[in-house]
């Protein structure tokens, strides 16, 4: 079973035991997030579509962590020696999907004996 959510304005195909990188959110490492703006639930019997979102459909993940994604490199050049080189880290928030909850009753969570669960849920 997967899912689309909306986190931050963006949206994300997710499934239980995906690892996210999202834009920064404020909440600590450690804490346990309740997304319930799901657009869409697949995989199963029926697909879900919401209307805008999926009645009662929840999906829970771990904050793992903060950090910086790569340097991007901008190199501008013009005619007559103008030269300027920039670099740019954006903030990003690293996501484990533990749960996915349809909203009738059926939920999905991570096995417990991946190779995921075992690094990042202590």
């Amino acid at each position: 079973m997967y899912g689309i959510v909306e986190i931050g304005g963006h949206q994300y195909k997710v499934q239980p035991g995906d690892l996210l990188d999202v834009q920064k959110l404020s909440d600590e490492a450690g804490t346990v997030l309740n997304l319930d703006k799901v657009l869409f639930v697949g995989g199963g019997d029926k697909p879900l579509l919401g209307a805008p979102t999926v009645a009662g459909a929840s999906v829970k993940a771990h904050v793992i962590k903060h950090d910086r994604s790569r340097k991007v490199i901008v190199y501008k050049r013009k005619p007559g020696g103008y030269q300027r080189k920039k670099g740019h880290r954006q903030n990003y928030t690293a996501l484990l999907i533990t749960e996915l909850n349809d909203g009738s009753g059926k939920t999905e969570k991570i096995d417990a004996k991946s190779n995921v669960a075992k690094k990042y849920l202590k």
